[in-house]
């Protein structure tokens, strides 16, 4: 059993995390944790590597680490001469420790590591990326995943996630790589000695705020406006930069959740420290409460997304989806950077093909250009380079996904929760100086464009056969594709396996104008919509209903008979 024998050479290591070793000695005899620990490497795929920490091939640690690292190294060193690379962490467990670890093999290859001192958001080393001009960056975090995980994003010169491509160049790397002989390592201090490992200064957060300053749109109405904002960084890399621009635009009355304001990679109070999920945001809401406040800010461990909640005519708090706050933001945006004067010409506004349909029917009537691109944010990124490629990146405007990833400016190439916790409060200020409710605002552009109403839904996969269930899923559905999803008449089908679009009714078959993906989207009667697809960072099917009605609770309605018949089709 080659898992027993991966086991028996863990075991043998004179391991230096001593975690590890216990572990090891804990699982010893029980047949189904070796497995789990061993029966594969930790994919290395577009988002990195991302899992469980503790001992094993299939696990986070130091060692599966430094492999992935020097197979890096070894991909950059073919790339550039004299390669540099950007290093950031958040919270999480060992992120720290991830983080030099990286930069020691780093630095072993030849390849001098920027690394920052403290813990950072996301965009904060997209940013470093760029202005330090590396040829790669690093950051170590498992964005919104329980405690229990760790991962390590990998990014290219442009400050946006690695492509497919190079993702599989360096996966071929780490192949070759043994885990234990194979990588180069140096020591820490004597890096920084000799200079290949060097601390990234305060300059370059100071020179992000200014970035995400200049985004500003009626900077002036914010310290007018009295906000008083409750924010809580649910124990993250948020609390210092989120409130650092807060007050450069003027909100001085901010109140932090005290539980989740230190960094904590255990997230004693929310098990999933993720915005979209509601009980995240229940201490939060107690003190919104107490407080009576404005809004609600939280944004995930590496702060590159953001989830609100505004009182309404009750005085209680109503969560704000990402598709909402997307709509929210791109009318704002779009209203007033023409009233201001201040639109580009031939502006472009970019979403992902799960996100909220409204966004097309907002660009349209303000004259913006709205391009599709899969889920993930490196393919907004990738619109941007482009733009940017063409002389013009002053054409994007706004980019946003459903699940609460935003991004004003051209400063970083993945989402940021900073630049849109500033610009969601500056929109709840404009809003209040016209006598308008965040809410009120909301609902006036449904009555404009139509009540979309979208919602999401996971199939969890989890263990070794849990990649293979996920496999057949999707394989049988395009073997036996659906008539018709709760009682509404399948219309197309769009395969991006195959990168086919297929009309239902006449059989014709068009190419798909984006990369193959492992994504399944039908198109259903009365504007509907379901798509199918396994995640690309947890063992999981995630579906995404869209349903398009007059009245709010005909939507609701609709979204539950759709749900109940695709999780029969899906057979859970």
């Amino acid at each position: 059993m080659v898992e027993m024998e991966l086991y028996q050479r863990w075991v043998r290591q004179d391991l230096e995390d001593k975690d590890l070793q216990e572990e090891l000695a804990a699982i010893n005899g029980d047949v189904e944790s070796i497995k789990d620990r061993f029966y594969k490497d930790l994919e290395f795929g577009t988002a990195g590597l991302r899992g469980v920490l503790g001992a094993g091939t299939n696990r986070m640690n130091i060692y599966v680490i430094r492999r992935a690292t020097q197979g890096f190294a070894d991909y950059i060193n073919a790339k550039y001469k004299n390669g540099t690379v950007a290093i950031g962490y958040d919270s999480r467990i060992k992120s720290d420790v991830f983080a030099k670890e990286t930069a020691r093999v780093l630095a072993a290859n030849g390849i001098k590591a920027y690394i920052y001192k403290e813990l950072m958001p996301v965009p904060c080393l997209s940013f470093a990326v760029r202005r330090l001009h590396c040829s790669a960056g690093v950051m170590v975090t498992a964005s919104h995943n329980p405690a229990k995980y760790n991962g390590y994003k990998v990014y290219g010169d442009d400050g946006c996630q690695i492509t497919l491509e190079g993702a599989n160049q360096v996966l071929e790397n780490i192949g070759k790589v043994d885990i234990f002989g194979g990588v180069k390592l140096v020591g820490y201090q004597e890096a920084l000695d000799s200079d290949m490992i060097e601390v990234i200064s305060d300059d370059v957060l100071e020179a992000f705020l200014q970035e995400i300053q200049k985004q500003s749109i009626n900077r002036d109405v914010v310290k007018e406006a009295g906000l008083k904002v409750v924010y809580t960084p649910l124990n993250g890399a948020g609390n210092k930069p989120v409130r650092m621009i807060l007050d450069r635009i003027g909100i001085k009355d901010v109140v932090v959740v005290k539980e989740q304001e230190k960094p904590d990679g255990h997230f004693p109070t929310c098990p999933f420290p993720n915005p979209e999920i509601a009980e995240a945001l229940d201490l939060g809401l107690k003190l919104c409460k107490q407080e009576k406040a404005d809004l609600l800010l939280a944004t995930d461990p590496d702060c590159d997304r953001v989830g609100i909640a505004v009182p309404n005519k009750t005085g209680e708090y109503v969560l704000i989806t990402g598709n909402e706050v997307g709509a929210m933001l791109m009318e704002y945006i779009c209203s007033q950077r023409i009233a201001k004067g201040t639109m580009p010409e031939d502006p472009v506004a970019i979403s992902t093909i799960v996100s909220t349909a409204i966004a097309k029917k907002i660009a349209k009537h303000y004259g913006v250009e709205f391009r599709q691109v899969l889920t993930g944010f490196k393919f907004i990124g990738e619109q941007i380079y482009g733009l940017e490629q063409a002389g013009h990146p002053e054409r994007y405007i706004f980019g946003f996904e459903e699940s609460y990833g935003y991004l004003i400016g051209t400063h970083a190439r993945d989402k940021d929760a900073v630049v849109a916790s500033m610009m969601i409060c500056e929109m709840a200020a404009y809003l209040r100086s016209k006598g308008i409710t965040v809410l009120e605002y909301l609902e006036k552009i449904y009555e404009t464009y139509g009540f979309y109403y979208h919602t999401q839904q996971s199939f969890t996969c989890e263990g070794a056969a849990g990649m293979e269930r996920m496999n057949e899923i999707m394989a049988n559905l395009q073997e036996h594709v659906p008539t018709a999803i709760g009682g509404l008449k399948v219309l197309g089908v769009d395969n991006y396996i195959t990168g086919e679009t297929t009309d239902m009714e006449t059989g014709e078959k068009t190419k798909i104008a984006l990369p193959n993906s492992a994504v399944l989207f039908y198109h259903l009667e009365d504007q509907a919509s379901v798509c199918i697809r396994p995640s690309g960072t947890e063992p999981k099917i995630k579906a995404y209903y869209t349903t398009v009605k007059d009245k709010k609770e005909d939507a609701y309605a609709l979204d539950q008979v759709l749900k109940e018949d695709l999780t029969k089709i899906l057979g859970f």
